[in-house]
């Protein structure tokens, strides 16, 4: 198997490490367009897209998000399946590419490895069985502890110009709603950047959807000091708490289901699920039709 990854940063790392783990003999080409960036001695670098060999099994996207449709334009010429990191751009202006994807039948994925998280697999399966009456969903962490050695202004994710926000950065929480329930009928948002991180992109973000019968309330934040990502789902009779950092779900004090798996152990789960669809012409969870779908949450007017 040969791959070409866009981009090496953290985020092509770990899919760099997803890939060797499901085919230690994968051979893998970045296309690095930064000549100062590092891979290792296993990668090799090219540095334009003529240079890209015709054989290569699919194409990563995985540089920053200002830089995705850019790069997506160039990976449709080759017709190959294309693996897109998350989210699929920085703005709704994305329908010509969609539309040019669709009809050249290119498979397409979107990463959002929460997907394969299994207390969210859980919810996949169970979800539906008892009536909703509101949900409640939180993710807030420390943005200068994610990238240790880095300083986290200067990361893509303080600034928005190149896709950062806290709104589009933790886009995961929307995506698994949307998985989960499909598209609201209504989306109120509020985004701010008022905390002491003063950074240029915003740090809190409030998501209000509204759904036949229930409603989804999603706080997000840059500035949590202690890591929490949860889910509360308020049943007619009971309520469920969703702790996605233990991988566990809990009703009162009872827990009704648990993995010793962490969030890093979904890299290689969603590796193997993409490399299983495009070797068994398997149709895709999450496209590019579905990546847009979750984009109009953020943005749409």
């Amino acid at each position: 198997m040969k791959v070409l990854i866009v981009g090496y940063g953290s985020i092509a790392k770990k899919h760099y490490s997803a890939l060797k783990k499901t085919d230690e003999s994968c051979k893998i080409i970045a296309l690095i367009l930064k000549t100062d960036i590092q891979t290792n001695e296993e990668i090799k670098n090219i540095y334009s897209w003529n240079d890209v060999p015709a054989d290569i099994d699919f194409i990563i996207i995985s540089n920053p998000t200002s830089e995705h449709l850019l790069s997506i334009n160039e990976a449709v010429k080759l017709n190959k399946p294309l693996f897109i990191e998350k989210p699929l751009h920085l703005s709704l202006d994305v329908k010509d590419i969609i539309e040019t994807i669709n009809n050249k039948g290119i498979f397409t994925y979107i990463a959002c490895n929460l997907r394969f998280l299994e207390c969210i697999q859980f919810l996949k399966n169970q979800i539906q069985k008892k009536r909703l009456n509101e949900i409640n969903v939180y993710c807030g962490s420390y943005l200068p502890d994610w990238r240790p050695n880095v300083d986290f202004r200067e990361n893509y994710s303080a600034i928005p110009e190149l896709g950062g926000g806290v709104h589009i950065d933790l886009i995961h929480e929307l995506d698994y709603l949307y998985w989960l329930f499909g598209s609201p009928s209504k989306v109120c948002r509020n985004f701010r950047n008022k905390s002491t991180l003063k950074i240029p992109a915003f740090d809190y973000a409030n998501y209000l959807l509204d759904y036949d019968g229930f409603c989804a309330n999603v706080v997000l934040n840059y500035y949590r000091r202690t890591p929490k990502r949860s889910m509360e789902l308020v049943y007619e009779d009971e309520t469920w708490d969703i702790d996605l950092l233990k991988n566990q779900i809990k009703c009162d004090d009872k827990i009704l289901f648990s993995s010793e798996n962490i969030i890093a152990d979904t890299y290689h789960a969603q590796m193997q699920y993409f490399i299983d669809c495009i070797k068994n012409n398997k149709e895709s969870m999450n496209t590019v039709n579905d990546a847009y779908n979750v984009l109009k949450i953020c943005f749409e007017k």
